[in-house]
């Protein structure tokens, strides 16, 4: 079902699946549909413990793109937990693993603002700040924290 092997390996390590197929199961994918909001397919939707979304990917994504997103909804999960250390840590690998990620831009923003909440240290944010103007200068992370500069 996943379009690489590390990517099944990665699903069965970290997410309890359920897959809900539009011709398969059409009265589930109606109600789940509508319950959450999904209005195109596939649609990968990473609820935390509690069942609340924390991170959406809607469409085709080849592998090199569906992981680090994936991994970056990981640190998002832990965020919503206030586990400061984990999602920074998990943000920290998406960037470190796939720097030229469409998504690592965000994991970097998301990783300087775990850090921050950990530490309540202005200078973090500064320092990611940095960090993006000088690695992603034109993307909409680098944007958003040039505030903290």
């Amino acid at each position: 079902m996943w379009p690489r092997e590390e990517v099944g390996q990665l699903v069965e390590r970290e997410f309890l699946p359920v897959r809900v197929h539009v011709r398969d199961h059409p009265e589930a994918f109606q109600e789940l549909g509508a319950r959450y909001g999904a209005e195109w397919t596939p649609a990968i939707l990473m609820l935390d413990p509690s069942g609340r979304e924390r991170h959406r990917i809607e469409g085709f994504l080849p592998a090199e793109e569906l992981v680090p997103r994936l991994e970056f909804g990981l640190g998002r999960i832990a965020f919503s937990r206030s586990a400061w250390a984990d999602a920074e840590a998990r943000f920290r690998h998406v960037v470190d693993t796939y720097p030229d990620a469409e998504i690592a831009p965000e994991a970097l923003y998301w990783a300087g603002v775990s850090r921050y909440k950990a530490t309540d240290d202005g200078a973090d944010l500064a320092r990611t700040a940095a960090d993006l103007d000088a690695r992603y200068p034109d993307s909409p992370s680098a944007v958003k924290a040039s505030v903290w500069t």
